[in-house]
This record gives C-alpha cells, structure tokens and sequence, in this order.
C-alpha cells in the first residue's frame, strides 16, 4: 500500500447544495434462511427496495423468491467515507455540507456529510459522508421512447441536479423505458444491461471527484502492471457455476399470432463438455430477439475467473471498472493482459 508523504486530509467545505457521486458496488454471500427482503432490510436499511438487489443478479436469481446458501450477490452501495473530527469551536459543520477527501493532490472522494454522532463527554464527532450514488436511491415512475442508456443518465441527472462528468455514448437506443415506481439506479442499470444484452459493450458508472461519470471499460485501461513483483499474494478461482451459459433461449408471445416464438443460440461443444447450461427470458418485444440471443451466448460462453491480489503496490488510479494488465501463472492460464477491476481497496498507512 502507498504510503503518503503527508496523511489523507478529510475537509468540510461550506455548503454548496446538490452535488454528489457514483456506484460502487459489494457483495454478499447468501445464507441459509435468507431472503431478498432481509438482504436489503439489513444492508440496504428497506426491505421494499429488494427488488434493486434482484435488478443486479438477474444473472443468477430467475424467481426473486428462491434464492440459495453459497450464491453471492452483488449489492448497489454508495460511496462512504468515514471519519472522526475533534470539536474544537472553531469547525462548524451540518448534515449535506460537502466533504473533500485528498491524498497527495489526488481528490479520492467527494461527497457529503448525511450522518453525525458523538457520545457523552466526548470531544469527538464520528461522521459519515456519501457520494452521489446515495442520491441513485431516489424513485420514480417515467415513460420514454428512442433513449439511449447515456441520454437516461443525462435526462435523471438534470431532473435531480446531480453534477455530471464525462458520459460517453452508449450508442444503443432503447425502443422503450417504462419505469413504475423504481429507483434512479435501477433505472439506469436496467438501460446499460440491455445495452450490454444487444452489443456486447460494457459501460462503468462512478464518480470522478464530484462528477457522475459513464465510461466504456475500453476506455478506463491504465498503464499499471500486476505480477508476481508487484502483486505479493493472490487467490484464483474459475467456475461455470454461476454467470456460465451454452444455450440462450429466449421467448415472446405474440398476440398478433398466438404464438410463441422462440430464438436460441447454443454451443455444441461446451455444451457437450460442461452440460446443458441455459439462460431463459421471457422477452417483452422481439425486436432485436436473435441479435440479443447471440450477444448473451457470446458474452456468457465461458468461464468466469475471480482474481485478488493482496499487497499490491498502491496507486490511487486504480477503481472499479478500471482495467490493468495481469502477468501471472494462475496454473491452468498464464495471463498477460487487461484484466477489470471489480472492487478495490486502498489502504493508506502514514
């Protein structure tokens, strides 16, 4: 981990309304007796809002009322900052003021104070401060035509005066979005999913310093290398137990017909190799159907690897979305490529 030549500095500035940041995400290992409803109760702080966890792992929970023991899921989590201030009678703070996090002239978080608590006789104050994905939290019902998943961002983002950044095109449009009574983040998750369904691009949303940002993974690569040097330890995993599909079957009823159309694309051989693995859809329309079915097979014909490194060598570039190069003999592959950065932790010692 980097060690700064002077230590992190949290700064509250005065107030200056309506800013915030960006989705970070976390995972969860699901329990015996779970479900969706106690997930989000506990970590979401609203059981009602279970249906943002299922939104994101659609992948791997087909009823929302089933789900089992050893599935991990992916849980929607602002960005948090945590932090202790000594009331001194000079600082002068309150809920909503902006908080600036720095390391070495490199803004790491910026967000704002939501939650502040102290004890008797203390002259400590614990705060915590979100970024703008807190605000993603927002609902609302809206209909829209001929949007794409970055005209929705830019359209959410005026409405709620949240602050934006750079938003690259996300190039496909949506022949509709009908959204009843969801969330801001489910709202643009489902739009950038359906991008990814029907073109294979995969976009990452974050807050750069204050700014939702919407970038394609092609363009957040960075010239930092992983190896057996500068990784001290890892773990490697490789599964076809979850996110692994040989047959897409995708389905629509036409009521013009009264029949059901199908459209599949498989994988003769992984399927001969690992089985029958098959993702079902019930499609809504079927614009687009067969091009959807070869773009799922395509992007879910494989296995999925997990890597962690441990006691990297810091550098503050690194967030998830990023992408970084992997020189490592990982045992059944020797990698030597751009490899994404799902979750990161930085720790700073000084």
């Amino acid at each position: 981990a980097p060690t700064p030549a002077t230590k992190p500095t949290a700064t509250v500035e005065p107030p200056k309304r309506e800013t915030s940041q960006a989705p970070k995400q976390s995972t969860y290992t699901v329990k015996s007796g779970d479900c969706l409803w106690n997930i989000a109760k506990k970590y979401l702080g609203d059981g009602s809002r279970y249906n943002e966890i299922y939104n994101l792992n659609k992948d791997k929970i087909k009823n929302p009322n089933l789900i089992y023991a050893g599935q991990v899921l992916t849980l929607p989590s602002p960005g948090k900052l945590e932090f202790t201030v000594i009331k001194d009678g000079v600082l002068n703070f309150q809920e909503g003021n902006p908080v600036k996090l720095t390391v070495n002239g490199t803004t790491m978080f910026y967000g704002f104070v939501f939650t502040k608590s102290r004890k008797a006789n203390s002259v400590t104050i614990d705060v915590v401060a979100y970024d703008q994905l807190r605000y993603l939290k927002n609902k609302d019902t809206i209909t829209e035509e001929g949007l794409k998943a970055s005209d929705l961002l830019k359209r959410l983002a005026a409405d709620f005066r949240l602050n934006l950044g750079s938003v690259e095109d996300t190039g496909y449009t949506l022949e509709t979005i009908v959204e009843e009574d969801s969330t801001l983040f489910d709202m643009i998750q489902n739009a950038l999913d359906e991008t990814l369904m029907n073109t294979g691009q995969l976009f990452c949303l974050y807050d750069d310093a204050g700014k939702l940002t919407l970038k394609n993974i092609n363009s957040m690569k960075l010239n930092l290398l992983i190896d057996e040097e500068t990784g001290e330890t890892f773990d490697y995993s490789s599964s076809i137990d979850e996110q692994t599909y040989n047959k897409i079957k995708l389905t629509y009823d036409n009521e013009q017909t009264g029949k059901r159309e199908l459209y599949i694309a498989q994988d003769g051989e992984k399927m001969n190799q690992w089985g029958v693995l098959q993702y079902f859809e019930a499609l809504q329309n079927a614009t687009g159907a067969a091009a959807k079915a070869n773009a799922l097979l395509k992007l879910y014909d494989q296995k999925t690897r997990k890597l962690t490194v441990k006691n990297a060598f810091g550098d503050v570039r690194v967030r998830a979305g990023c992408a970084v190069v992997v020189a490592l003999n990982l045992g059944d592959i020797i990698t030597n490529n751009y490899l994404m950065v799902e979750k990161v932790t930085h720790n700073f010692k000084g």
